[in-house]
């Protein structure tokens, strides 16, 4: 980055190939030898999308989920996708480190903030997806009583008990509660998904329909994200980097293998078709690879 212009290759070769403990290794070698931050730096001499992605790479992991959540209920309106995709799809162990960085480096509490901008049957599933808690294993002897509670719950009775709802998908594991939609769907003929738009609305029918998409397939939910993200008019640039750059080092093939089933098409082609410069080269380091 020295002198005039900056070699992009050198920065996405550096940055989009190594994994981000490396490139915290990267970021602490160039305050000892420059003395100077490395993501300051890069700001300052990138731009546009290609400076969010490369920004968001140096970011550890918790903390750029907690920056998400936090810019998600700060200022006007609340960014309710991302609450929804963040809590429905992270395991336990790491909404609870998510909730220690949120209050050590950002000096809030996230169950707070988010109780703040959210409301109803909604904020309290949210809350207990926060706790992450889920319970462990699979209660064999809970399966059809957990089903039949589902059922009788939403399509045996006139109107919706949501508590219920909101009970056993937001503290069951997540084998369990595969175990749970199978015996669902011998009960009443019809998937759970089918229930749950029938008889619930807005947030809440969204952040159920997340959690059950996460417990059948976290690489699927993120395959129809970024399918979504581009497959519009005009890209979601939030959107795709948030998810390719969370998933690059967690499942990026199987997300890769969802999209290719799912859709027909490569992600790595549909990248390239949505996307252009820099921005586009980073994206694809991330990809991967064709399919």
């Amino acid at each position: 980055m020295k002198g005039l212009g900056t070699d992009e290759d050198a920065v996405l070769m550096l940055l989009a190939a190594r994994s981000n403990d490396q490139r915290q290794q990267v970021k602490a070698a160039y305050k000892t030898a420059h003395g100077k931050d490395l993501v300051s730096a890069l700001k300052s001499e990138l731009g546009g999308r290609f400076e969010d992605l490369i920004v968001a790479l140096m970011t550890p992991p918790a903390l750029f989920d907690a920056m998400q959540l936090q810019k998600a209920v700060k200022g006007a309106g609340t960014d309710d996708a991302v609450l929804m995709e963040i809590l429905a799809s992270r395991p336990g162990d790491q909404i609870r480190e998510i909730a220690k960085v949120y209050k050590k480096e950002l000096g809030g509490k996230l169950e707070k903030d988010i109780c703040g901008d959210t409301s109803g049957h909604y904020q309290k599933l949210l809350v207990i997806l926060l706790q992450g808690a889920r319970e462990m294993g699979v209660r064999e002897d809970r399966i059809q009583e957990d089903a039949k509670e589902l059922y009788a719950a939403g399509e045996g009775k006139f109107g919706t008990d949501e508590e219920t709802f909101i009970s056993i998908l937001g503290t069951r594991s997540v084998e369990h509660l595969r175990r749970v939609f199978q015996a669902y769907r011998e009960i009443c003929a019809r998937d759970i998904e089918d229930s749950i738009e029938g008889e619930t609305t807005g947030n809440l029918e969204s952040l159920l329909l997340a959690v059950v998409k996460c417990v059948r397939s976290v690489p699927a939910f993120f395959a129809e994200s970024l399918y979504r993200s581009m497959r519009r008019a005009g890209t979601d640039d939030d959107t795709l980097i948030r998810v390719m750059v969370t998933r690059s080092e967690v499942d990026m093939l199987d997300i890769r293998a969802c999209f290719k089933k799912t859709y027909g098409a490569s992600l790595y082609t549909t990248i390239q078709e949505d996307t252009t410069g820099d921005y586009q080269k980073a994206l694809l380091y991330l990809c991967g690879g064709h399919d």
